[in-house]
């Protein structure tokens, strides 16, 4: 199954669509103004499916992902060196590729791919397609690219932040 998000610019509030392979609206974002990222995810028959939510006191970045009230995965940001490493706990699930560029790939514990995310360039915002293994949980899969999203949001805005500051 694949998946297209296109997020929108100059947004005040994260919100945005996300479309199947004949460009028909299958999941709608839409992020809360808060001190921390809280993203909710609704199916078209306006049901919330997934909410992500941002730590608030964390030293590195980290997010939650629920789904039913219940968390299913935590993604961090690990502290390395040279490149950055990232860790998706409670699902078994690991990132190879290359994630500033948004070209990686989710695998499971017996390292099957799960998904695959591409993202287009030279698009008006920010396209991304998701690539989903059939025997993957599609909501599963959408928020957590959407916390690993943030969570390079995050990396990039304090990185922009420490550059001007010096």
């Amino acid at each position: 199954m694949k998946l297209f998000i296109k997020q929108k610019v100059f947004s005040w509030k994260d919100t945005f669509t996300v479309k199947d392979e004949e460009e028909n609206d299958v999941y709608y974002v839409e992020g809360e103004i808060a001190f921390t990222h809280k993203l909710h995810i609704f199916n078209m028959d306006n049901e919330e499916v997934a909410f992500v939510r941002q730590e608030f006191f964390a030293l590195l970045h980290k997010y939650y992902v629920e789904i039913d009230g219940e968390e299913v995965a935590e993604i961090q940001r690990k502290l390395s060196l040279f490149t950055p490493k990232y860790e998706i706990n409670g699902l078994g699930w690991s990132i190879e590729g290359e994630l500033f560029e948004h070209d990686y790939t989710i695998l499971d514990e017996n390292g099957r791919i799960v998904a695959e995310i591409t993202k287009e360039w030279f698009t008006w915002g920010d396209s991304y397609e998701l690539d989903i293994a059939d025997f993957a949980d599609p909501v599963i899969v959408l928020a957590v690219v959407i916390a690993i999203d943030a969570v390079l949001a995050d990396q990039q805005s304090s990185a922009a932040a420490s550059s001007i500051n010096n």
